[in-house]
């Protein structure tokens, strides 16, 4: 498995971004694929997961925290899943992973990317 996080940078709250993970080394298409967030010290938080349908059909979940200012989104020609994050918060601040959805994902998933950090001010 491999997955390449990017998108990550320094904005003002309110601000946007936009990150996108590229996925390799597995079954992309029907893999439901999801993004998390951790800060030093505490557990991973999930943000949001996609079902591997992809298209207009695919299923997503938000997490309250984000839900109204978040999207993801899926091409799985390009096999990739991106995260569209708006009126960003400070507390949005983190680093930023992708993974497939392999077990409950509720609990943090094993890590096969870098991550990409996110931080608001």
């Amino acid at each position: 498995v491999q997955l390449v996080e990017s998108g990550g940078g320094s904005v003002q709250a309110g601000g946007s971004l936009r990150l996108s993970c590229t996925a390799s080394g597995f079954s992309f298409d029907g893999t439901d694929i999801g993004w998390w967030r951790t800060v030093p010290g505490l557990e991973c938080e999930l943000i949001a997961t996609i079902s591997g349908t992809g298209g207009s059909s695919a299923a997503t979940y938000y997490s309250d925290a984000t839900k109204g200012r978040v999207t993801i989104s899926r091409d799985n020609a390009k096999q990739k899943v991106d995260l569209q994050m708006n009126n960003l918060k400070p507390e949005d601040t983190g680093e930023y992973f992708c993974a497939p959805v392999w077990q409950d994902p509720r609990t943090c998933p094993p890590r096969w990317g870098r991550g990409t950090q996110v931080t608001v001010s």
